[in-house]
């Protein structure tokens, strides 16, 4: 097997058994490879999509209004959004004005993908932001006084408004350009089948690589009445991860602490998900019956696997977690909505039996419940 270029040593039974779901739109290809190159189950469920601005016109004559206005301090805040940017400008017959202009511009690089399209088109910066967000973009320029300064914002997929704001309260002048926009996905189906999925546990994680993508699964779960049954899933049973603290921030506001790798990178982010599962999601037990491996949805026992269905391997997390205690049909009917009494439990426990490479792992303790054989 060839080398990942994102992870050194790649273990291609690493991830066996799990399932993650990868919402972004712009380099899904990477994550989703990544993944599956490690032995998980990806589902790719686009929750936004970049498109060009649909107003060329427009685009158009904001760069004419920074190219007029010899701005002094430009702020490039994407890789994408300056390409696209530059593209656009070439194709109204304006790219070298705007590239002599902005030789004469201090430009300060959200992060270093956007550092490699400045110096892409020809340019050079003259500092990065500390956190790789806006905020401390911004901040970064009011480090000088910026009263009497004009300054430029190259704005990634939407206005971020309180940012600018403080440019213009420490008396700066501003304009912006979009080069770009994000948009809900055309086919909302998966993403609807996705919050399903989440809400029943099946799925282990969940990737997020924008804010944007964060709210719009929001919104789309708030659509069909299972925000709360979302919010819930992500708390308790699926990992949320996101690529940096600003695709965290409507996360964490919801009160859903994702993991978020200490470099906010790509490589960093598919590591920090391998390592979880791997490390915090596989439930180890031995048992009269062998040594029970759960990964995922996949459950070794002995020489055996198998995978389950999201009922039964709800169930069966839930006895695994007593240890070998017994667990009453009452807490099992909580652990399972659709399950509404004692008979309901006992037709779900005799799936899970029949799916289990040894049915007697789960004991029946007359007028108490289930454990698991130990």
């Amino acid at each position: 097997m060839g080398s990942d270029p994102t992870l050194p040593g790649v273990r291609p039974d690493q991830l066996d058994g799990f399932r993650i779901a990868v919402t972004s739109d712009r380099r899904s290809e990477d994550l989703i490879a990544a993944f599956e190159r490690r032995g998980a189950e990806v589902i790719h469920a686009p929750a936004i999509r970049i498109a060009a601005t649909a107003d060329e016109a427009r685009l158009t004559e904001d760069t004419r209004l920074i190219i007029a206005a010899r701005p002094d301090v430009l702020l490039a805040t994407t890789s994408y959004g300056i390409r696209r940017w530059f593209e656009a400008a070439d194709a109204a017959g304006l790219g070298h004005d705007l590239t002599t202009t902005l030789e004469h511009s201090r430009i300060l690089v959200r992060g270093p993908k956007a550092r490699g399209a400045v110096r892409a088109a020809g340019l050079d910066d003259s500092g990065m932001s500390d956190e790789e967000t806006t905020r401390s973009l911004v901040d970064y320029v009011l480090r000088d006084d910026a009263a009497g300064t004009t300054v430029a914002v190259q704005l990634h997929g939407y206005t971020d408004e309180p940012q600018l704001d403080r440019l213009r309260a420490a008396g700066a002048s501003v304009l912006t350009v979009a080069p770009y926009r994000w948009l809900l996905p055309e086919d909302s189906g998966r993403v609807l089948k996705l919050v399903d999925l989440i809400c029943a546990g099946g799925v282990d994680a969940v990737t997020f690589t924008s804010a944007p993508a964060v709210e719009a699964l929001f919104g789309a779960a708030d659509g069909i009445g299972r925000l709360d049954d979302l919010l819930d899933a992500l708390s308790e049973t699926v990992v949320a991860a996101a690529v940096g603290p600003v695709t965290a921030g409507p996360l964490r506001a919801a009160g859903i602490e994702p993991l978020v790798p200490d470099r906010f990178r790509m490589g960093a982010l598919i590591r920090q998900v391998c390592d979880h599962l791997e490390h915090k999601r596989v439930f180890r037990l031995d048992t009269r019956h062998g040594p029970v491996e759960l990964r995922g949805r996949l459950l070794r026992l002995g020489g055996a696997e198998t995978v389950l269905a999201p009922g039964s391997l709800t169930l069966l997390r839930a006895l695994l977690d007593r240890r070998g205690s017994v667990i009453s049909r009452a807490e099992l009917t909580m652990a399972l909505p659709d399950i509404t009494d004692d008979h309901a439990v006992d037709v779900a426990i005799s799936r899970l039996r029949q799916a289990l490479p040894a049915p007697g792992l789960v004991a029946t303790v007359i007028k108490r419940g289930y454990r698991i054989d130990v």
